[in-house]
């Protein structure tokens, strides 16, 4: 069986680059539709329903032509992940740098389930947060989720 996720993901690339989005995520699950294929776009400034609509009409007749599901039917979504979604790619990392975010882990780290505390910088292996003047050094495959803390 293809790769479904990586497939669509090297295809849709060009595309949405094409249209000054860029391709953080391809999502291939079974909702309570049937099997969805989701690519969530960025880009500064925040996407828009145009944004969404112009990338899905420009990618659907490719990808009905190389056929990631090998002929199983999908429902085809183009969507932002939104503020509040994890950061997962450098440029996430980078957006959020100086920013306060909420680390949460899967085992407790330092007796701790949860981090809330400012991103001071990263690398390729680690993210830097500071929490109450004490600076935590954390791997990138300790957390289960990072992301943004929203206020209003």
């Amino acid at each position: 069986m293809k790769n479904v996720k990586d497939e669509v993901f090297n295809l849709v690339c060009p595309y949405a680059l094409n249209l000054g989005l860029e391709l953080v995520e391809v999502e291939y699950v079974k909702k309570h539709n049937g099997m969805n294929l989701t690519v969530y776009i960025d880009k500064e400034g925040g996407v828009t329903i145009n944004d969404c609509e112009a990338l899905h009409r420009i990618i659907d007749a490719p990808l009905d032509n190389i056929d990631p599901t090998e002929g199983a039917p999908y429902i085809l979504n183009v969507s932002s992940l939104g503020i509040d979604r994890p950061l997962k790619t450098q440029r996430d990392f980078k957006r959020n740098l100086d920013k306060e975010i909420e680390v949460t882990f899967y085992a407790p780290y330092l007796g701790n389930k949860k981090l809330v505390g400012v991103l001071t910088s990263f690398n390729e292996n680690s993210f830097f947060i500071k929490v109450n003047d004490e600076l935590h050094e954390i791997g990138y495959n300790l957390p289960a989720n990072i992301k943004p803390v929203i206020k209003f």
